[in-house]
C-alpha cells in the first residue's frame, strides 16, 4: 500500500474526517472521469485545451480538483472528446433523508 493510502486509512478512523472525505466524493469522481476520458481519447492537456478553447492551466485546475466545472464547461469538454456527458443519481442504502 502507498503512504497516501496508509494515511487515508488512518484518517478515516476519525468520523468527522470520514464524513468530509465522503462529502467530496462527487468532485473526485468528476476529476477522475475527466482525466480518464482525456487519456482514453489520447489527448494531452494542451491538445484538449486547443480543442475546447479552455486554457491548459484551467484544464490542469479541473484535473487537480482546484476548480469546479459548470455543466456547460463539462459539455464543452465532452464534445471535444467526442463523448456524451452523463450525470446520474445512484440511490444510497438506507432510508431517504429529508432536506430542509
Amino acid at each position: 500500500m502507498s503512504d497516501l493510502q496508509d494515511l487515508t486509512n488512518e484518517l478515516m478512523k476519525d468520523s468527522e474526517f470520514k464524513k468530509e472525505y465522503e462529502a467530496l466524493q462527487p468532485e473526485r469522481d468528476i476529476t477522475m472521469s475527466l482525466i480518464q476520458a482525456r487519456k482514453k481519447a489520447g489527448l494531452t492537456q494542451e491538445e484538449l485545451s486547443q480543442k475546447t478553447g479552455i486554457s491548459q492551466a484551467d484544464i490542469s485546475r479541473l484535473e487537480n480538483g482546484s476548480r469546479n466545472p459548470s455543466l456547460a464547461l463539462l459539455n464543452r469538454i465532452a464534445k471535444a472528446l467526442n463523448a456524451s456527458l452523463r450525470i446520474e443519481f445512484i440511490p444510497n442504502k438506507g432510508p431517504v433523508k429529508t432536506i430542509k
